[in-house]
């Protein structure tokens, strides 16, 4: 007897072969994956389950893993829309997030992870926890709605950005012993936490944020903690010329000198837009992921990142949906849509990003970027039982020819029907099982205008609006 078993699917295991099993079925029991393979032989050894579900017409595919998550901007929506990246971050998205209580930062994660478990997320990187959105409240947070993130603390000893060195905003400077000392007290209290769902990691703010001495602690702690560190690079030109005019070095062997490259430690390092070529054997030989945000790119115009390049040059590529301000939704499967086409668009080549490279991005790629490596990513026994069912009897879905296909360009998070996480279902038939996700939503709808309010910002249509 397991304790789930889904039938009748079909099976997308993104294991070594990637083999598609059609009519296919899963057996979990605790938190893993105990068996995969065709329905028939899987309920012939497993005739019982505490919880079975019938999944004809559906996907049963392995949660997807979003390397570059902002939980606390899930609250500030739509708060900077049409706006140049510098108005964009010291206009709005800072002064705002710099005026958060502990409980709205709470919220705002709860929003968050509600919002990515209902589109197929069942892991996570945040890159930049502020003390301001609440040390213990937010992975609080993310334990009572079942998810598994690894929230990386905000590190900084300098106000700057790139070539502006007071950017960041008074209200969100941090002093670099504090916040060094707070994320050592997170690791401690947090780190491996919820049965291991919760992981605690060292985010460095972009180059401007942080003296090459700071960043070296930063990588030696990271070392001596055993865990990850994130950041964001080469997003824009002005991240290019900076470490260019500062140092003389392109950004990786900025991240070299400053010893912010594994392999002997996982690190993301998100956007990369403007890597040159010469950085790719870098990224390769140390170990490091990218993580791709393409419509957090387009939208606050940062440009295309030579995402095909990379991958053709060995270097491992995730996807992440960055946060509320420049994407406006937690969505991974409109990611993968976006991924898949502007770089067809790009290179002028439509067979540059098949679906399925796609799909490898969103799943075993983002595994590997994390900690928990190899025991995600794929539907494999043993492997930890982060697991979706996508309902493709949709009139925008029919006819399923190829489902990856299917999935990548026509469908989207809200197709996913079922999650499990760590072995526990935490949303079925579209319903949210861990948490009251009205109450959430009408808490938010409520707190997002206050906090505006907070800061004399009254944001909403340009188009007159008659009450």
């Amino acid at each position: 007897m397991v304790s789930i078993l889904l039938k009748h699917g079909t099976v997308i295991t993104m294991n070594e072969r990637r083999e598609i099993i059609k009519d296919g079925a899963v057996a979990i029991d605790g938190n893993r994956i105990v068996a995969v393979g065709k329905t028939s032989d899987i309920v012939k050894e497993y005739p019982r389950a505490d919880r079975e579900y019938n999944c004809t017409h559906r996907l049963i595919l392995p949660g997807f893993v979003d390397c570059h998550v902002h939980l606390a901007q899930a609250l500030l929506r739509g708060c900077a829309d049409d706006l140049s990246l510098v108005d964009w971050l010291t206009k709005r998205v800072h002064p705002l997030q710099g005026s958060y209580t502990p409980r709205e930062g709470e919220l705002s994660a709860k929003l968050c992870c509600i919002e990515m478990i209902k589109s197929g997320t069942t892991c996570f990187v945040e890159s930049s926890l502020h003390w301001k959105y609440g040390l213990d409240e937010v992975p609080r947070a993310v334990e009572e709605v079942g998810m598994r993130g690894a929230i990386s603390k905000k590190l900084m000893n300098l106000p700057g950005y790139a070539d502006f060195p007071e950017a960041i905003h008074p209200d969100m400077r941090e002093d670099g012993e504090t916040a060094m000392r707070q994320c050592i007290q997170m690791i401690k209290r947090w780190h491996g936490k919820a049965n291991n769902r919760i992981h605690i990691w060292f985010g460095p703010r972009t180059p401007g944020g942080a003296t090459v001495e700071y960043y070296r602690e930063i990588g030696e702690n990271a070392r001596k903690y055993q865990t990850g560190i994130t950041l964001h690079l080469a997003e824009v030109q002005d991240d290019i010329r900076y470490m260019r005019n500062e140092f003389g070095m392109t950004p990786m062997q900025f991240m070299k000198h400053c010893n912010l490259v594994g392999p002997d430690v996982k690190v993301i390092y998100v956007h990369c837009v403007w890597m040159p070529p010469e950085d790719f054997p870098i990224l390769r030989e140390t170990g490091g992921t990218v993580c791709h945000c393409p419509a957090s790119n387009l939208k606050l115009a940062s440009g295309f990142a030579p995402i095909p390049e990379m991958l053709d040059a060995g270097v491992n590529v995730a996807l992440g949906c960055d946060g509320g301000p420049s994407n406006d939704c937690y969505d991974m499967i409109r990611e993968m849509k976006l991924a898949a086409i502007i770089h067809k668009a790009r290179l002028l080549n439509p067979i540059v990003m098949p679906a399925e490279r796609v799909l490898e991005m969103a799943t075993v790629n983002g595994a590997k970027a994390t900690l928990w490596g190899d025991e995600l990513g794929s539907i494999e026994p043993g492997k930890l039982a982060d697991v979706i069912v996508v309902n493709m009897r949709k009139s925008h879905l029919v006819p399923v020819r190829n489902p990856v296909s299917t999935l990548v360009y026509a469908a989207n998070g809200s197709d996913v029907e079922t999650v499990i996480i760590d072995g526990r279902v935490v949303m079925e038939k579209r319903k949210i099982l861990t948490i009251d996700e009205e109450k959430v939503i009408e808490e938010a709808s409520r707190v997002g205008p206050e906090v505006d309010a907070r800061r004399g910002l009254r944001i909403g249509p340009n188009w007159p609006v008659i009450e």
